[in-house]
């Protein structure tokens, strides 16, 4: 049975987030996604979607992620983590800890990165990891990021442990790399967790195994589609409405005067029985605010 919602998958290390997602396609979830991609040594929250749930992938993939992560100083590998080929090696006995704890807490600082070369990142329609295999650099290239905050957790060189929040998109093993440079002795990520991707957090997380034991039972571990948002407001649209609605008609935003709707706000808009409908966003229609279609979710 193909179910539509999300499951919260705590992610196991060493295998890819497609292959997360495909070894619960077998349970016979034709149609699946993921939101936020995890590097294969990474652990943590990856949100998984079922069915019509693919649809909210933008939507789940914009908040803030929360990542604990530790790094090693005194390698630097193609990677910018353990997992890669070393491609230097450096003395890092003269740096000092509070010199570490500084840099860390200056992420908060930085407005754009590095992308690392060997990454998702497509060059001329081509990711950037398969360009590296193919023997080819792929262009220097920079992304704007946003870091919320960033706490040193334990220095205990040449190891440190830190978290930071930041913006989707950024990659932590840059973080570490860059800081690496910095210092004159290189570094790399050799461990990361997502501890979480708004509006989600891992103690929301169910094992790989536990969601692979549900077998055909895999329904009662499916968040659905009316609770996959939590942090948008909801309309509840009468029968009429869901009609219109399902018709790509626009509705006044009068029609639901418990919810501000201001032009660029969205919601969730559920039929009468609380089941998700769709997707909505307020705009100005002449003069009048009203809410569109954004995604239908039938």
């Amino acid at each position: 049975m193909q179910h539509h919602g999300i499951l919260i998958v705590a992610k196991p290390p060493g295998l890819t987030s497609a292959q997360v997602t495909n070894r619960i396609k077998r349970l016979g979830q034709r149609k699946i996604g993921h939101a936020g991609t995890l590097d294969p040594m990474a652990t943590g929250v990856l949100v998984v979607l079922l069915g019509h749930g693919t649809k909210l992938a933008e939507h789940l993939n914009t908040g803030t992620k929360v990542y604990r992560g530790v790094l090693r100083l005194g390698r630097t590998t193609d990677t910018y983590d353990r997992e890669g080929t070393v491609t230097s090696e450096a003395p890092w006995q003269h740096v000092d800890s509070d010199a570490v704890r500084r840099l860390i807490l200056s992420w908060t600082e930085i407005t754009e990165q590095e992308v690392p070369p060997v990454s998702a990142a497509k060059h001329g329609g081509k990711p950037g990891y398969l360009l590296v295999r193919q023997g080819i650099t792929p262009p220097a290239k920079t992304k704007p990021i946003t870091i919320f905050s960033a706490q040193v957790l334990r220095v205990d060189l040449p190891r440190v442990e830190f978290r930071v929040t930041c913006s989707t998109g950024t990659y932590v093993r840059s973080l570490a790399h860059s800081l690496g440079m910095r210092l004159g002795c290189g570094a790399v990520l050799e461990e990361l967790e997502r501890e979480a991707c708004h509006p989600f957090t891992l103690d929301q997380a169910l094992s790989l195994e536990e969601i692979l034991a549900a077998g055909e039972d895999l329904g009662r571990l499916v968040i659905p589609l009316a609770d996959a948002l939590p942090h948008w407001p909801r309309l509840t649209a009468t029968e009429a409405q869901a009609t219109l609605v399902r018709q790509g008609q626009m509705l006044p935003a009068g029609m639901f005067p418990g919810v501000t709707a201001a032009p660029g706000d969205k919601a969730l808009m559920l039929d009468s029985s609380g089941a998700a409908l769709a997707l909505m966003q307020a705009k100005i229609h002449g003069k009048t605010v009203v809410w569109r279609v954004l995604r239908g979710l039938w």
